[in-house]
């Protein structure tokens, strides 16, 4: 077993820290190499990925991110920014099916902005593809065009094995579950989506068992407010899938609860939380590292198919919550604030209890 740990920016090293606790209370921190990306690796090596940092990732058998971004790259050449190296990594170790749970845990129902009634046990699993659409379609760039003005071009494309094989993931996924899939696009308008639409039509005859429906993305984030508890599985493309997403993570009460897995076709992956690096609260001690701990129990499952240990992690995280403790972001009156260090404390405790 060999894990590529990769801090980041902001609020990376402080949450990575709380999970290699967790990798240390199972004996495995000799399993583990650090390396840096986003910001840092600009800082240390003048770019976001460094080509140590990515013979690292490509000879490991799964990576542990933290988060990149800080405002103040955000004057660099946008190949020098942090986020390019993410983008970057994504593409070079091709994880592309990306898995983002949302899930609200009973005691957290009242920190969401909807009503209890609404998001009371919601449990949704988005697939979104990762490695194309309008993140990698080239034609894309700043330019003058033959009016002399200033031109942004982004392109959006999937080629057909592309959709096929993330909508394969999408089946597998929701056949272990409720046996439903609902496939996001916007085909209407479209044609990239209009083929992701055909191609996971076609897609669905292998899998009898499961009931796929389509939404476009638009009707798609109304829903996710007004009736989320109608979806079990949800496929989409990258754009689509960071957006809705996002907007998932509100329903739990807050994204500092999203981990997430990048898979690639053998189940190699880069786990990291859904959220971003929040430079204005780093080093404060203030994040919450449950995302990050959550994607750690999302490595055992997926990539090293030890259920033992993704079981252990995950109800150590519910028992935390239990009993009451809480991070800026998920606190409500009556239960306990604690900083970045002391959960990551607690759910080490309850893990060896």
């Amino acid at each position: 077993m060999k894990i590529a740990v990769l801090p980041g920016d902001g609020i990376g090293p402080e949450i990575i820290k709380q999970a290699v606790k967790i990798l240390d209370a199972f004996s495995l921190t000799d399993s583990i190499e650090y390396a840096s990306i986003g910001g840092a690796g600009y800082d240390e090596f003048k770019d976001p990925l460094p080509e140590q940092t990515l013979n690292l990732a490509l000879n490991a058998d799964a990576v542990l991110l933290g988060a990149v971004g800080d405002w103040k790259f955000d004057k660099l050449p946008r190949d020098m920014r942090p986020e390019r190296g993410l983008l970057r990594i994504r593409q070079a170790l091709n994880l592309f099916a990306n898995l983002r749970p949302a899930i609200m845990f009973p005691e957290l129902v009242h920190t969401s902005s909807l009503k209890p009634e609404v998001v009371s046990g919601l449990d949704i699993m988005i697939v979104r593809e990762l490695t194309g659409d309008i993140y990698f379609g080239q034609p894309r760039g700043i330019s003058i065009n033959d009016n002399g003005e200033q031109e942004g071009i982004n392109t959006m494309r999937y080629s057909e094995s592309e959709i096929r094989r993330i909508a394969h993931v999408a089946f597998k996924t929701a056949d272990k579950r409720a046996k439903k899939l609902c496939s996001v696009d916007k085909a209407n308008v479209l044609e990239a989506t209009e083929l992701w639409r055909k191609i996971v039509t076609e897609t669905a005859i292998d899998y009898p068992n499961v009931e796929l429906s389509h939404m476009y993305v638009d009707n798609a984030a109304m829903q996710l407010v007004r009736d989320p508890k109608q979806f079990d599985v949800v496929v989409t493309g990258n754009i689509f899938g960071d957006i809705l997403s996002d907007q998932a993570s509100m329903l739990t009460g807050s994204i500092g609860m999203l981990p997430s897995a990048s898979l690639d076709e053998n189940n190699k992956g880069m786990y990291e939380p859904s959220h971003g690096s929040a430079p204005d609260i780093a080093g404060k001690d203030q994040a919450n590292p449950l995302a990050t701990i959550l994607s750690l129990a999302m490595m055992f499952k997926y990539t090293f198919d030890d259920q033992d240990k993704f079981k252990l992690i995950d109800c150590a995280v519910k028992k935390v919550l239990l009993d009451g403790y809480r991070t800026a972001d998920i606190y409500s009156e009556g239960s306990k604030l604690v900083g970045c260090e002391e959960m990551g404390d607690a759910v080490v405790e309850r893990l060896k209890g």
